[in-house]
């Protein structure tokens, strides 16, 4: 690794919030939402509302781990391949049925994988290591078996109760349902389950210019790629996104679209959200409720804007309005709208999960803000290593696309030079680097 001399400090703005002081505020806001019931496969990624306590042991029974055959360790106690121990076959087992014979010395039940284990048996040999499969092929009855190992107590059978005791809490209350939990509800018995819902998050964009993807273009025109990568973002966290479409420069129809997106659990922006600048949209959404205009510590998206707004039935609909410029929506939503639906869904551990790599290329830091690089993360030798995405400007969209990672460079810093370890907040985990 690279040696290197400290860099020139920022004396930072601090009349500027930092990233952690907007995201105080805007959680400070959020409350987690009501329950729903949901079949448990729907219910998939949502928080589980209540403790889950087994209403009988898993498994009911003692049951075979293997096909092969239920016995007396005791009466094989001397076998061995070269003498064999032959036991006297007295019935059969299939799983999902009930024994109705008991094992006694000398006696062997053919068992299937999961069957309950017949009364006297205390081990399962597995076939394989029987004569079965000569006798089969030699055509003689199964009236009879050899056995060619002794065993010990208990081999091959799983006691009843092992996964989970009558009465134990086997999930938690606040437990994010995977595909594991999915399969120990359903092995309770439980179709259904009570889980936070999901947030319906109402996303408005604004302007004559917009096009939506699919229309045919006009010179001037600028096809609408913010409601979509954010819509895009709040679906792979766990919301509901409402597209309410384009809102075009006129009173009506921001405030019909603005109507609309108040019956959502939180409302969406981007764009005309400068504390200097001149906007329809923000005029309009003063009228409705109490915003703040902010100045963030971080690049890009400096400019953020969060209040509360008033439906039209009383209810409290939190606004996150969101920098025009496609990569510091999508920078801003991930530090912010983010954590803003997981506290909506009752999760916790708002931070994108974070590596440390060696810089490949340095960041530069010209006015004392956090800075967001786009990064590739990539691992060689098992060490990280971040390389940027090229020209960080903003209105690149498609540096997002090439990037897995942010590479952060402190506010007080004016760069961290090639070579240095940087702190990445990953945006994905790519299996092959991971």
């Amino acid at each position: 690794m690279a040696e290197h001399g400290h860099p020139p400090r920022h004396y930072y703005d601090a009349s500027m919030l930092s990233v952690e002081e907007a995201l105080e505020r805007i959680l400070g806001y959020m409350h987690v939402l009501e329950a729903e019931e949901k079949p448990i496969l729907d219910a998939m990624e949502q928080v589980l509302v209540d403790d889950v306590v087994a209403a009988r042991d898993i498994p009911p029974l003692d049951n075979s781990a293997m096909d092969g055959y239920a016995l007396q360790a005791a009466s094989v106690e001397d076998a061995s391949e070269d003498h064999p121990v032959v036991l006297k076959v007295t019935g059969v087992v299939a799983a999902g049925e009930l024994p109705d014979v008991r094992v006694g010395p000398g006696e062997a039940v053919r068992i299937m994988t999961g069957a309950p284990v017949p009364e006297g048996a205390d081990t399962v040999i597995p076939f394989e290591e029987t004569d079965e499969l000569e006798r089969r092929d030699s055509g003689l009855n199964l009236s009879e078996i050899a056995v060619k190992v002794a065993v010990d107590i208990g081999r091959d059978v799983r006691p009843a109760g092992q996964d989970a005791r009558r009465g134990e809490r086997v999930l938690e209350r606040g437990s994010i349902l995977r595909p594991s939990e999915v399969g120990v509800l359903a092995a309770l018995g439980h179709s259904t389950v009570s889980v936070v819902r999901r947030p319906v998050v109402a996303i408005l964009s604004t302007g004559d210019e917009l096009l939506e993807p699919g229309d045919p273009y006009g010179v001037g025109g600028i096809y609408d790629s913010n409601s979509y990568s954010v819509a895009a973002l709040v679906r792979r966290y766990g919301g509901i996104p409402n597209m309410l479409g384009i809102a075009r420069d006129n009173l009506d129809s921001v405030n019909a679209k603005l109507r609309e997106g108040l019956q959502s659990d939180i409302l969406i922006t981007s764009a005309g959200v400068s504390k200097g600048d001149y906007d329809m949209v923000k005029d309009v959404l003063t009228q409705h409720g109490e915003i703040d205009f902010w100045s963030v510590r971080m690049k890009p998206a400096k400019p953020l804007a969060f209040g509360v707004l008033t439906a039209q039935d009383g209810r409290q609909v939190p606004h996150l309005g969101l920098p025009g410029n496609p990569v510091s929506a999508m920078v801003a939503f991930e530090q912010f709208g983010r954590a803003a639906i997981y506290k909506m869904l009752g999760r916790t551990g708002y931070q994108k999960p974070r590596v440390q790599a060696i810089l490949d290329e340095p960041i530069h830091n010209t006015d004392g803000r956090r800075v967001f690089a786009r990064a590739v993360v990539t691992k060689e030798d098992g060490i990280y290593r971040a390389r940027l995405t090229g020209a960080q400007g903003s209105n690149l969209l498609t540096s997002m696309a090439r990037a897995n990672g942010l590479a952060i460079c402190p506010e007080d810093l004016s760069r961290k030079e090639a070579g240095e370890v940087v702190d990445v907040q990953m945006l994905d985990w790519p299996e092959e680097v991971f």
